[in-house]
């Protein structure tokens, strides 16, 4: 059954393709016989497409050559049939450039001139020559610079007609520019707050400013300038030698500030090495307003004649001893009452210490009040050394305050303490030093080595020992072991730290000497306050047992301390008023000549031979006493 069925679909489809073939062949000639029947309306198209051209005045021959060409230089096929060829000869129509003659037209111009005025003429080079009429001549009064532009041709002479003119801005050159002030707006000044001016003025840039412009103009409010100076020196050196043989002591000027120094005393000066013109003086309390800090540093300026200190530096005890850090300029060191240490810096706005020592009761630090300060050592390798009461020297680091680096007990045969007052080290030795004690005697100690603390002990004062100078003038003889020393007992005595033996004692003063000091240049000069008030210079040369000059300051005032300017020229005496002192000594004295050293070595062995006969006149007298 379904055999049957598969046979007569597969019939049904037969029959089916059949039809199909004999309809596509059908169609097929159709196409032919239509094909076959259209070519004579094409031919009859053709040529009625001819003759429209023929008409219109195209030539059929030499269009559809050059339609040809460009076809074939385009790249393009040429169709067949008749309406390709009928696009083709609209195309070339409308594309066809065609020629013809024209009549040529000639047009002139004139151009537009422009006449000009400048500062440097009046007339233009190139003037228009035309009728000169009334009219052309500007008003007189109209004496300014002016550009005249005009916008048409010179006029026809003889029309009466002038040139249309408008007034212009002249041009500007670069001097005209720089010639004409410029008006620069002001700015508006704002008014400051309260708030903001405070803010202002506690700023670190406000306060360096205004501390460098007050120092700066107070400097020149106080210059005296001498317009009758004769540098010929005509009429001055007759008084300049006069001066200097009548007076070897000149005061030159006197420091005290009203708030900082009165009521209290100078305990310590020290000339700056670095700036040499800088004096440092040290002050006690004032016991008259308990309210001021304790201790006070001042440092004064003599190069300007201003009276008022450089640097004001305090601290909340006395200052006993100040000095300036040899190898650090900015660095001002002092040493207290209460045993404490420190440090001011002037770079700082403050005028505290910026670094101190510890205040505690351990052995490594002063508990005693600190009499004697000073830098000693080279560039490279320097120490703090500082003295005080308690029998210690310590040697500090300027870095490290906290504890010194090295400290020693000064005691004489280990079961004596010796209580410093004063302290000075030999011209070029750092480890050997000269002590004064308040019990009267002068030890010779030594930081290094095997003898190590006090070695000699040198005795003769009756009092406390105030001050103690070794000699540091260099020169071809060699003074460095002789050293000088003040007491309470009205004496300086001279020694030789190679013999106990005393040299020579100077008894002209009457009262307390509180401090003594070689000159720096002369071999044979040395200086001394006391208690009166009274500043000495001895000469050893000139003479051994009076001053060579001596001045006393006014209102009773004793002098507590005195230094010597590095140039040998000044010396710098304190009193207990708060007044620094500042003397001028006179050429002859201050400055040595070639034979001082030699006659220095003569005199001291004078004094060596008067001292041993006076021990042995004072043996003999011993010796025949009754009492013996």
């Amino acid at each position: 059954m379904a055999d049957r069925d598969r046979k007569a679909e597969l019939e049904r489809k037969k029959a089916k393709l059949e039809a199909m073939r004999e309809e596509r062949k059908r169609k097929q000639e159709s196409l032919q016989e239509a094909s076959a029947g259209a070519t004579p309306e094409k031919k009859d198209l053709r040529a009625e497409t001819e003759e429209f051209l023929r008409e219109i005045g195209i030539p059929l021959t030499t269009t559809t050559d050059a339609g040809a060409s460009h076809q074939q230089q385009a790249g393009e096929q040429k169709p067949a049939d008749g309406t390709s060829v009928l696009q083709e000869a609209v195309y070339l129509a409308k594309n066809q450039a065609v020629l013809s003659f024209s009549k040529v037209t000639q047009t002139n111009l004139p151009p537009r001139d422009t006449v000009s005025y400048n500062k440097e003429t009046q007339t233009p080079k190139e003037t228009i020559e035309r009728e000169v009429r009334p009219r052309d001549f500007y008003d007189e009064d109209n004496d300014s610079s002016l550009e005249v532009a005009v916008d048409t041709p010179p006029p026809i002479p003889g029309s009466g007609k002038m040139p249309h003119t408008s007034m212009h801005k002249p041009t500007e050159t670069p001097e005209d520019a720089a010639s004409v002030p410029v008006v620069e707006e002001k700015p508006v000044i704002r008014e400051l707050s309260e708030e903001e001016r405070r803010k202002i003025e506690m700023s670190e840039d406000f306060l360096n400013f205004f501390g460098r412009a007050s120092a700066i103009l107070e400097r020149a409010m106080f210059e005296e300038v001498d317009i009758f100076t004769d540098y010929s020196g005509a009429d001055s050196e007759e008084q300049r030698g006069g001066q200097l043989e009548g007076e070897q002591l000149k005061l030159n000027r006197q420091f005290f500030d009203e708030r900082w120094s009165k009521h209290r005393t100078v305990t310590s000066l020290d000339w700056s090495t670095q700036y040499p013109e800088l004096l440092l003086a040290s002050y006690n309390s004032n016991q008259e307003n308990p309210n001021e800090p304790e201790g006070v540093a001042l440092v004064w300026n003599i190069k300007f004649k201003k009276s008022t200190p450089e640097y004001i530096f305090h601290c909340p005890s006395p200052v006993t001893s100040a000095c300036f850090a040899k190898f650090h300029p900015n660095l001002i060191v002092g040493g207290t009452y209460s045993g404490q240490i420190m440090v001011w810096d002037n770079r700082s706005h403050k005028h505290t210490p910026v670094q101190r020592t510890p205040l505690s009761a351990l052995a490594v630090t002063h508990t005693h009040p600190v009499y004697w300060i000073d830098v000693v050592g080279s560039q490279n390798a320097h120490n703090l050394v500082s003295i005080s009461t308690d029998g210690k020297i310590c040697f500090w680091n300027l870095d490290m305050l906290t504890q010194p680096q090295d400290s020693l007990e000064l005691q004489h045969k280990q079961n004596r303490t010796v209580a410093s007052w004063c302290c000075s080290f030999p011209y070029g030795d750092f480890n050997n030093y000269v002590v004064g004690s308040e019990d009267g005697a002068v030890y010779t100690a030594c930081r290094h080595g095997s003898k190590s603390g006090i070695n000699e002990i040198f005795e003769s004062h009756q009092g406390p020992v105030t001050g103690v100078d070794c000699h540091s003038v260099p020169g071809p003889v060699d003074f460095s072991p002789y050293f000088l020393s003040s007491s309470f007992d009205w004496t300086v005595k001279l020694w030789n730290m190679k013999e106990t033996r005393l040299l020579h004692s100077f008894e002209d003063n009457s009262d307390y000497i509180f401090d003594v000091k070689w000159s720096p240049i002369h071999p044979a000069l040395f200086s001394t306050v006391d208690g009166s008030g009274r500043l000495d210079l001895w000469n050893l040369n000139i003479d051994t047992e009076v001053p060579s000059a001596s001045v006393v300051v006014e209102n009773n005032a004793g002098l507590n301390k005195c230094r010597w300017h590095q140039g040998g020229h000044t010396i710098a005496a304190g009193d207990d008023n708060g007044k620094v002192h500042i003397y001028d000594v006179g050429e002859p004295l201050a400055v040595p000549r070639p034979d001082d050293w030699s006659k220095f070595s003569h005199t001291l062995q004078e004094l060596k031979l008067e001292q041993a006969e006076q021990e042995e006149d004072s043996a003999s007298l011993l010796s025949q006493s009754p009492l013996r």
